[in-house]
């Protein structure tokens, strides 16, 4: 284990995994104990994580509504990119863990801590999310990553240990869950167990922020989005908060069946893993976007940050936010963000987002440039020669030689 630890700033959910944690920490490494319960939207009570560092004989215990700061600061920042792992992830469960680590060392200097602690296991990405983190936040922080030290190798030894030290364990975690779950206020992530099988379609009962497509309203739903500046302000001329957009926006996609994915990925660490998500707001938020974009961007800034995006989502999903290359994309992306306002109007229906209108005050789109009809302001002649000189290398190509 290396040098003595003092006092640990442990990443603390309330549940089964991170409790045993909290008292494997305090049996091995005999150290104090801080507990950091972040309030990112996930949808539980955070409170009763305090109840259980209390009766695990936690004195410091840290618990912060982190929700707004989480939207404002990340989430709102990688949408202005329309970031997309791999074409298809929205990248839910990889934006909270830079603000969770962020907050966690800050805490860490607050109360003296020389450790910081996490629940990730050795398989997954969040380890390296979180440690990526820390290493530049307070590279000079100890990192304790216990799935990665002892021998609680299965739930059943897991259990075993919470039982023998007087852990309440879940009735639910008793036995095999048929899946793992990561809530924030952007998505719902299911992994593991009955959906380790690619092939095997889920429960239609394990989604928790969406109606099935099939089951959703008949009647389509029309939603308007409004943008300053390129971050969403506004749903339905209702000017919100971000969490408070964001939480309407979940509402209403999700009761029409909209953002689920089934999707296999590739982790950081290298294998292929199957992933299921809910991201209902996320999902109509990026047709939003898009589609006040069209009308305000200039084709080459557009193309650009097309071309840029999935560089930045590989960062995002690797865990590089706070790298200096995640920065300089932000920067660039942010550039071409000054113009992006305006509304998109949007149809929610089974499962589908289609945009249906959108307009802007700086729009770039000329009715009268575009129209098929007679118009004093396009010399259609002019065209011969743009496509003759756009064709030339191609007749020089094909010319025969000698």
């Amino acid at each position: 284990m290396g040098a003595t630890v003092e006092k640990v700033v442990l990443a603390y959910s309330g549940g089964l995994d991170t409790s045993v944690i909290l008292r494997w920490l305090q049996d091995v490494y005999r150290c104090q104990v801080v507990t950091f319960t972040a309030d990112i939207g996930q949808g539980e009570e955070v409170e009763p994580a305090r109840r259980t560092a209390e009766t695990m004989g936690i004195t410091e215990i840290f618990i912060e509504d982190l929700r707004e700061e989480f939207v404002r600061d990340y989430v709102f920042p990688m949408f202005r990119a329309n970031a997309l792992y791999e074409g298809t992830y929205l990248l839910g469960t990889s934006i909270a863990r830079p603000l969770i680590a962020k907050r966690q060392v800050e805490i860490a200097a607050a109360v003296g801590a020389d450790a910081v602690a996490h629940g990730a296991t050795g398989k997954g990405n969040d380890q390296v999310r979180f440690e990526l983190g820390y290493h530049a936040l307070a590279p000079g922080l100890r990192i304790i990553a216990p799935w990665r030290e002892w021998d609680l190798t299965s739930r059943t030894k897991l259990v075993e240990y919470a039982e023998t030290h007087g852990i309440p364990v879940p009735t639910d975690k008793r036995g095999e869950a048929p899946y793992s779950m990561d809530a924030n206020l952007l998505h719902i992530s299911y992994e593991g167990k009955a959906l380790e099988d690619p092939w095997v379609e889920p429960d239609p009962t394990m989604f928790l922020r969406t109606v099935a497509p099939e089951d959703a309203p008949d009647q389509p739903v029309v939603v308007e989005v409004d943008f300053e500046g390129g971050d969403p302000v506004a749903v339905d001329g209702e000017r919100l908060s971000p969490a408070a957009f964001l939480e309407r926006l979940n509402q209403l996609a999700g009761a029409n069946g909209v953002g689920r994915v089934d999707l296999v990925e590739n982790r950081f660490v290298g294998m292929k893993s199957r992933g299921v998500y809910e991201t209902p707001g996320g999902t109509v938020l990026l047709h939003a976007r898009r589609a006040v974009e069209s009308l305000t961007l200039d084709r080459g800034a557009a193309h650009l940050k097309d071309e840029l995006m999935p560089r930045y989502a590989e960062l995002v999903y690797n865990g590089f936010w706070f790298s200096p290359e995640r920065e300089a994309l932000q920067a660039a992306i942010d550039a071409t963000q000054a113009n992006v306002t305006g509304t998109a109007r949007l149809k929610l229906y089974k499962g589908g987002v289609t945009v249906v209108g959108r307009k802007a005050p700086n729009s770039l789109y000329d009715a009268e440039m575009a129209t098929f009809e007679d118009d004093a302001v396009y010399d259609q002649h002019d065209a011969e020669g743009f496509i003759r000189l756009n064709a030339l290398r191609l007749r020089l190509g094909r010319a025969p030689r000698g």
